[in-house]
């Protein structure tokens, strides 16, 4: 008889350690109950992570875990995949430990697209280091490093993971536990890189990072949930909308009589061209609405497959071989002591 697993049976009993208000507890949450609805055997699932506030994820559910250095975990994630491909693996990584010192590996992971479930947690600043400027930072952001100001623009990870080839893009508050839960149990049902960015904010060093969006009272007005399938609409009174105006979003009053509803931009998630994904990814924080939910979610070939492919094609030409037979393989030398010589045996 199969067991009936529930959220609290993917926790490992550990006492969290994060700040009081952080968002962690909330994707924590989120996460193992989207767990628990896929039903996944606990010894089934992998959670790697680097260093930050946020690598604190496999300590704290039931399941294997892996707690790398700083911003390796895509590389480890990737080789637990190829040896175990039938795994559940997840990455839970920060701005800081995944597009800093991780940016190369984070790059080389989207490209590749292995079936590999990437979680980010952006509060635009490095929390555990106590409050210096990440990759994420906006320009102009007064911090412990930059006490006048950054000059850095910062980095989009939406907008970098789609460009780098994500085959599945996403992006949630940590405020919404329900949209937390159900775009992570999309992006383990897709098959192949999927890529979840939680906007959250750090209680201690940058309680107002995502207010407009983490605001119940003021999303509505400052966000727009892109939906597959339907047109892209926002507004506390749904009275606003986009329409392409030549290469571009142009946001209108659907109340104006000039305005189509017709003519507005339906959201296709599944279309093979990024192009409309990237233009909604570029959208700016605090001028433009800002998307939230899935940006892309396509079907390309997945790395680990490809890898096992060649493997066996290999195989077929050149027959198994041993790491003995491997050493051994084509010219070898005598290694001389003395007057006598010895042969590798």
């Amino acid at each position: 008889m199969t067991e009936t697993l529930q959220r609290k049976d993917y926790l490992s009993g550990q006492e969290p350690r994060w700040c009081v208000g952080c968002g962690d507890y909330g994707v924590l949450k989120g996460f193992t109950a989207a767990l628990a609805q896929l039903e996944l055997p606990r010894e089934n699932i992998v959670i790697v992570s680097g260093i930050g506030c946020s690598s604190r994820f496999p300590h704290y559910c039931s399941t294997y875990g892996f707690h790398g250095i700083h911003g390796r975990a895509p590389a480890i994630a990737t080789g637990v995949k190829l040896a175990r491909p039938e795994l559940s693996v997840w990455v839970v990584t920060g701005d800081g430990d995944g597009l800093s010192i991780g940016g190369n590996h984070f790059l080389h992971l989207m490209r590749r697209n292995p079936n590999i479930n990437v979680i980010l947690l952006n509060n635009r600043i490095y929390g555990l280091t106590k409050g210096q400027i990440s990759p994420t930072s906006p320009t102009g952001a007064k911090t412990k490093s930059t006490p006048f100001g950054s000059v850095d623009r910062p980095v989009n990870p939406i907008q970098l993971a789609i460009a780098c080839g994500a085959t599945f893009a996403a992006r949630i508050p940590d405020t919404d536990n329900k949209m937390i839960t159900e775009v992570l149990k999309a992006a383990h049902n897709h098959k192949g890189v999927s890529f979840v960015e939680v906007l959250q904010s750090c209680e201690i060093f940058n309680n107002q990072a995502w207010t407009k969006v983490n605001k119940k009272s003021e999303r509505a007005e400052h966000t727009i949930l892109l939906q597959h399938g339907e047109p892209l609409i926002w507004g506390n009174n749904r009275d606003k909308g986009f329409r392409f105006n030549g290469f571009d979003l142009e946001a209108v009053n659907l109340d104006d009589p000039s305005v189509d509803e017709n003519d507005l931009v339906r959201h296709d998630a599944h279309a093979s061209d990024p192009t409309l994904a990237l233009k909604l990814a570029i959208l700016d924080f605090g001028v433009s609405p800002y998307p939230l939910g899935i940006f892309r979610q396509v079907e390309e070939p997945v790395y680990e497959e490809a890898v096992w492919t060649l493997d066996r094609t290999i195989h077929s030409v050149q027959g198994a071989s041993t790491i003995h037979d491997l050493l051994r393989a084509g010219e070898t030398w005598t290694v001389e002591s003395g007057s006598e010589k010895q042969a590798i045996p």
